[in-house]
């Protein structure tokens, strides 16, 4: 019986047998030593942890990982020397594995050389390999499935001490050389592989995730979509693009691990009339196979019956995927996309727009008006309020209609605002005003049980279909009734306004119909209506919004009587779709293909749309390149994906959209210390004085991206005091003073708000050139967040002389500065702060757009403010292949390390080391990026911290 000894005899045990087998080695006059290793590398992030590997002690064992490991994964242990191995000894803690053996192997640079299996026969004992012969190695790999591993691992032989293991040793790509090749054998049926165009998949769930690993070639990695979805069964849909014919006869998936037993994947086909039929079914199952279409004849690929006239492939999903899917049968695609435009010299192809479109902000009444005399607009809030050019207005649907059929504006019935005062107010001081109808009233709310109330609730009354258009007339009706009195359209019939008259009480002004008052350009229907946190009860799909957004702009085509939509009061207000929470341009996709179904198409062929932009929020934190991980600070804007999430809604906008503006309206940092969203201090700089650089800069990458306009989140804090995330996001003092990125916006709106991007001259540092009436001007900053400085040498041909401005914490004004141009060329102090340049006095050359040169400069950080993180050195730079990151640190926590992209955003590895010591050494392979900026994320516990590093070919 296994358990007849106490534990601790066997290890004394074992102990004693390790001494007796070295000596043994050296009485046989074997030069034997101990080989140890300095540190481990994974092929794959599973949640394991390997580094009990890298001591004695038989209490330290690896622990077994359970949800993300049932795949094969190559564990790399170092040498710190060049070695030859002549015995390995390998402790069987429990399990017998005959079927998956683990495989160890020496790795001598790039050669592998097989040195035993290992298959856990024992129990609480040694298992040994002897070699016949020393084998030359740098490391040992070992090639394990799951949990099935030899607890402990000690190799002995002999070192070069005078070689040291080369930095740049790298796992490869891991293999599986006891499994057959996965790929798929040719069949003679002369059939087309189908193209799947990936972008294309749209997912009605709250997923973070696509299905592109679905159709990316890899068998051997897992898909997953994400987790906490509202639905545990939802369609995926692929739309077959005008033009296109896809007619499938055989189907392929592929099995890596794990069944889905009673919650299979199902494939269906719409075809032209909308009838749906149900075509495969995928069960899983098997491993590392290839499966077809029906479960009881499993490899079987063809269908029974060949589909045509195909418009959607569509996947009924659960919780589980193929790695692959292969469909096949015959093709024609669509016909090639008309050749994009080539920009003109010194031009960039991006839209362009006034940069005042990128300083608007997020407001609600009271930051206009005072509480304790709403009914006019208060000079104070007003002048504060006047920091920025556009609001985005908070506008909640009890305020204009407190009562069922009954509405109100100046004042409200609810709270006693004057909306007509406060437009007029922000119309006469050029502020454009985008009025955003959210909440449900409380009449509204009152159909609902009590546990199942809630303002941000779908805006249907209880019960109803979210589905349908029908389900949103309430809603609808009142955006009629404000576009009819806000809107430009003087020719509304009055006779389907309604105007609550009454007085609350004897003095209370009186509400009057009024039409056409010319105040209101864009409403938003409802915000955020992802809100997958909310449940079911707030959440909807792309096709239940794009329904209820059918009713809010024209009544569903004008099918839903008189009164009804904001088009039929003003057809020339737009509508924006409210700001998508997730960010997912796929939620987009959805929407658009509800609308060729329910809507139709225009006479010119157009897809009959019922919204004008498109509209997402976009926080820049920590975790958003880092899939499934929970935020814990702000970052840069510049250092993670917001641009590359800024060109793939534009991207849907131009394909699918017709060109459709791309708004952002809620963007941001807190300041709180201890909110997952802040800004961080950086050398000398506060946290406050940080979020003013992140947010202006924020306003010059979005500029720079093509997107149409920006609001930031929010005029003042919710609450300063509160951790929690959003609460302290605010730009103004609660004394109607500027923050520093009050200060910011308000000396950007001075200098340059009529100016549009026009081309970016240097991305490290950015360099952007602006034009107004054939004026240029520049901004210059290091898109970094350590507190670099550098110089730029700006090329300024035929100029004289010019202006460069500095931003003025605590002021209305910038600091200029008059400065000569010599031979053309300006030397421009650069930091992370944005600097302006405007060139004055042009003389007869004509001006040219071309940089010259530039150079910046690491500027150390005070002690003080590096004494408790790591002082990471992340080298060579320039390199080609490989860079190592090195630090040495008491915290002994796993280390990830993330590389992506800095121009695209895209994450090309993401890997966990472990940190048993002081000291930690990791060599990252950076081969596969784009040459140019890519970014090294090393993020312990709390901290994070980003590095560049320039990748040549």
């Amino acid at each position: 019986m296994r358990d007849k000894y106490p534990v601790t005899f066997f290890k004394r045990s074992i102990l004693l047998l390790l001494l007796l087998s070295a000596l043994y080695l050296q009485s046989n006059g074997q030069n034997t030593q101990r080989l140890k290793f300095t540190a481990i590398t994974s092929s794959q992030n599973t949640g394991q942890d390997y580094s009990p590997w890298l001591n004695d002690s038989l209490d330290s064992l690896v622990q077994d990982a359970w949800q993300n490991n049932f795949v094969f994964v190559d564990v790399m242990l170092k040498f710190k020397y060049h070695s030859n191995i002549s015995q390995l000894q390998l402790y069987d803690w429990t399990g017998v594995f005959d079927d998956k053996p683990a495989e160890i192997y020496a790795l001598n640079g790039t050669q592998k050389t097989l040195l035993g299996t290992f298959t856990g026969p024992g129990y609480n004992t040694f298992q040994y390999i002897n070699l016949p012969a020393p084998v030359e190695a740098d490391a040992i790999i070992i090639h394990k499935f799951s949990n099935n591993i030899p607890q402990k691992i000690f190799a002995y032989g002999s070192e070069d001490t005078t070689r040291l293991t080369p930095p740049d040793l790298s796992l490869g790509e891991p293999e599986d050389p006891t499994e057959p090749d996965p790929t798929p054998v040719p069949e003679p049926d002369s059939l087309t592989k189908i193209p799947v165009d990936v972008s294309r998949w749209y997912q009605l769930n709250n997923v973070s995730d696509g299905l592109q690993g679905m159709f990316d070639g890899v068998t051997g990695v897992d898909v997953y979509t994400g987790w906490g979805k509202i639905f545990n069964n939802y369609d995926a849909y692929y739309p077959v693009a005008a033009g296109e014919r896809i007619n499938l006869k055989k189907i392929r998936f592929f099995n890596h691990t794990g069944g889905l037993g009673n919650h299979p994947l199902t494939v269906a086909v719409i075809d032209s009339s909308g009838n749906r039929k149900t075509i495969a079914t995928y069960k899983g199952g098997y491993y590392n196979k290839w499966l077809g279409p029906y479960p009881d004849r499993a490899e079987v690929f063809m269908l029974d019956t060949a589909l045509t006239n195909i418009k959607y492939i569509v996947l009924n999903c659960w919780y589980q995927f193929p790695t692959e899917i292969e469909f096949y049968g015959d093709y024609i695609a669509p016909p090639p996309p008309q050749p994009e435009p080539q920009p003109l010299p010194g031009e960039s192809l991006v839209k362009s727009y006034p940069l005042k479109n990128y300083l608007g902000v997020n407001a609600f009444e009271w930051d206009f008006e005072d509480g304790t005399n709403p009914d006019k607009v208060d000079p104070v809030r007003l002048t504060a309020m006047r920091t920025f050019t556009q609001i985005r207005h908070y506008m909640d649907w009890e305020k204009l209609e407190s009562n069922p059929g009954s509405y109100t504006y100046s004042p409200t019935h609810s709270g006693g605002w004057s909306y007509d005062e406060m437009y007029k107010a922000c119309k006469s001081n050029n502020m454009l005003v985008l009025a955003d109808l959210k909440t449900l009233p409380n009449w509204l709310l009152e159909g609902y049980p009590e546990t199942e109330r809630d303002h941000e609730n779908v805006p249907v009354p209880y019960g109803a279909d979210f589905a349908n258009p029908a389900s949103y007339l309430l809603q609808a009706k009142v955006a009629f009734q404000y576009a009819a009195r806000y809107g430009y359209n003087t020719n509304v019939d009055r006779s389907l306004l309604s105007i609550n008259a009454t007085p609350r009480w004897t003095g209370d002004p009186i509400n009057k119909l009024k039409v056409g008052l010319g105040y209101i350009r864009y409403i938003e229907c409802d915000n955020e209506r992802d809100k997958w946190w909310k449940g079911r009860k707030g959440y909807q799909t792309a096709y239940e919004y794009a329904a209820n957004l059918s009713a809010f702009y024209d009544g569903h085509k004008n099918t839903m009587g008189p009164g009804v939509g904001v088009k039929n009061a003003d057809p020339n207000m737009k509508v924006v779709m409210g700001g998508l929470a997730s960010a997912n341009p796929e939620y987009v996709l959805g929407m658009v293909e509800w609308c060729k179904t329910y809507r139709g198409y225009k006479a010119d062929g157009t897809v009959n749309l019922c919204w004008d932009v498109i509209n997402y929020h976009w926080y820049s934190h920590d975790a958003q390149m880092i899939p499934n991980s929970v935020p814990t600070r702000g970052v840069a804007p510049e250092l993670n994906n917001t641009f590359q999430k800024a060109k793939d809604f534009i991207n849907v906008a131009n394909k699918y959209c017709y060109g459709m503006p791309v708004w952002v309206t809620e963007v941001g940092y807190d300041a709180n210390p201890n909110s997952p969203m802040r800004a961080i201090p950086i050398g000398n700089k506060s946290i406050l004085r940080t979020q003013a650089d992140w947010i202006l800069r924020s306003s010059f990458l979005y500029a720079r991206a093509g997107v149409e306009r920006i609001f930031f989140y929010q005029a003042y804090d919710d609450n300063f005091d509160n951790p929690i995330q959003y609460g302290s996001s605010g730009l103004l003092n609660q004394n109607r003073t500027r923050k520093p990125a009050g200060d910011f916006i308000y000396q950007t709106q001075s200098l340059l708000e009529n100016y549009t991007y026009k081309q970016t001259l240097s991305h490290d540092p950015i360099v952007d050139r602006y034009q107004y009436n054939g004026e240029n001007a520049y901004v210059l900053y290091i898109p970094d967040e350590t507190g670099r400085t550098g110089q730029y040498t700006l090329a300024l041909p035929g100029v004289d002389s010019a202006k460069i401005y500095t931003l003025n914490v605590g002021s209305k004004y910038l600091k200029s500065n008059k400065v000569k141009v010599k031979n053309g060329q300006l030397v421009v102090n650069v930091s992370e702060t944005p600097v302006f340049v405007l060139p004055e006095t042009p003389v007869a050359a004509p001006m040219s757009m071309m940089s010259v040169n530039s150079r910046t400069i690491p500027t150390p950080a005070p002690a003080d403010a590096v004494k408790n993180e790591a002082e990471i050195s992340v080298y060579p730079s320039p390199a080609e292949k490989y860079v190592t990151v090195a630090f040495n640190t008491t915290n002994y926590a796993d280390v990830n390390i993330s590389v992506a992209d800095a121009v695209m955003g895209r994450v090309y590895s993401n890997k966990t080391y472990s940190k048993p010591g002081e000291s930690f050494s990791q060599t990252i392979d950076i081969s596969n990026l784009p040459i140019g900026v890519c970014l090294v994320m090393i993020k312990q516990g709390d901290h994070t911290i980003v590095k560049r590093v320039i990748k040549t070919n």
